[in-house]
């Protein structure tokens, strides 16, 4: 018998992954030109050809011994030196090696932040819509979420709801700026007001809080908006970036941690991160692609591909009557559901082949997520479906 902790997370299972799992099954009884699946963040815009080049000179002039064996849990002292003065050189700061962790993936760096920081019953906050998997990394270590709800037409959070919700318990809030699924970037503005509110409840409450900024979308973003950087707000603060998405990196799970200088008990932490990323199994990062990316840090996908789909998705929606936030970054829409229920409106919505993922799945039912990471023949080829569908809910 399994465990139950492993049953409950079965049944709570990502419902990203069931739809993109069913986009497979009707591709091979409709055929791919008929069918809509707008479900998962995969990034379609190919990778940069620098990362191409790298790998092959990698492998060409470097010792396979180094370039394939073990390391720090950290990863290679030069990459996160490296990434540490890329950084500063961007932001301003003092960074070192020691205030950078290699990980795989920003999956990987957010689980070994919750491994190092969590007692059974610590409370994290997030802000709901939230990428689903929070909750279960939270729960995997025994944690509680507590969901703050966000404006209802920014989807910003709610100031006065967070300074209700920190409690003595609480030892970690997530952001998630540009945020998955909205596309909002949190302002520069909002971040002073959050850092305020926490510091009140670090002295009030006699302990430490601390912010895990998750960042894949960091590089993802349109219309010159800027991404404001969190060490510049929060001193007990950590950064989760990964490369699956500024590279079209995936499956290869590369990424990093930055550790604010400043945090709070920061020599421990750092030596947990490295235990947990031992004995959750990670032990390292890929050591490859720790060496391809140091090598390509001023790299990026085409993000003007993107930013043509969500002007194509967004413009052609709201035509049809689609209520929507317009998306700052990432590459996802978030429209209001024109049902009530969030999950019926997605069902109804296969009758047309489009597969959409209801808002409730991200902690904020009423809405739907379509990722528009896909090519822009699938979102032409898919206007007539959304106008049978827009059609079909008048009636």
């Amino acid at each position: 018998m399994i465990s139950q902790k492993m049953e409950g997370l079965i049944k709570n299972s990502s419902v990203i992954r069931a739809m993109f799992e069913e986009g497979a099954r009707r591709r091979k009884i409709y055929g791919d030109e008929n069918v809509f699946d707008f479900s998962i963040g995969n990034p379609s815009v190919t990778p940069p050809e620098q990362v191409r080049q790298t790998i092959t000179q990698i492998l060409q002039d470097e010792n396979p011994l180094t370039v394939h064996g073990y390391m720090n849990n950290s990863g290679y002292e030069d990459v996160r030196r490296t990434i540490a003065g890329h950084l500063n050189a961007q932001h301003g700061g003092s960074l070192d090696t020691q205030n950078i962790v290699m990980t795989c993936g920003a999956a990987g760096g957010l689980n070994i932040i919750l491994k190092t920081l969590l007692n059974p019953g610590d409370e994290v906050i997030v802000f709901a819509p939230f990428f689903g998997e929070y909750a279960n990394y939270v729960s995997n270590f025994d944690g509680r979420l507590v969901v703050v709800n966000t404006d209802p037409q920014t989807f910003l959070p709610d100031i006065d709801a967070l300074r209700d919700a920190v409690t003595a318990k609480t030892k970690a809030v997530i952001i998630n700026t540009p945020n998955n699924p909205t596309g909002v970037v949190y302002p520069a503005s909002l971040l002073q007001q959050m850092a305020s509110v926490l510091t009140q409840k670090e002295q009030e409450f006699a302990s430490s809080i601390y912010v895990i900024s998750d960042e894949p979308y960091r590089e993802i973003i349109y219309d010159g908006v800027q991404v404001p950087y969190i060490l510049d707000y929060f001193r007990n603060a950590f950064i989760g970036y990964s490369y699956s998405k500024s590279l079209s990196l995936p499956g290869e799970r590369i990424g990093y941690l930055v550790v604010h200088p400043d945090m709070d008990d920061i020599s421990n932490i750092v030596s947990a991160l490295n235990v947990a990323n031992r004995i959750l199994g990670f032990v390292n990062a890929p050591s490859l692609f720790q060496k391809v990316v140091a090598n390509i840090l001023d790299v990026q996908v085409n993000v003007d591909i993107y930013r043509e789909n969500r002007d194509l998705i967004y413009g052609k929606l709201t035509e049809l009557g689609f209520e929507c936030v317009h998306p700052q970054g990432a590459f996802y829409l978030f429209p209001k559901s024109p049902l009530a229920d969030d999950k019926e409106f997605c069902e109804f919505a296969k009758n047309y082949n489009l597969l959409l993922v209801p808002g409730s799945s991200f902690g904020c039912p009423g809405h739907f997520r379509l990722s528009y990471c896909v090519s822009k023949e699938q979102i032409l080829r898919s206007f007539p479906a959304f106008e049978k569908l827009a059609e079909a809910l008048k009636r």
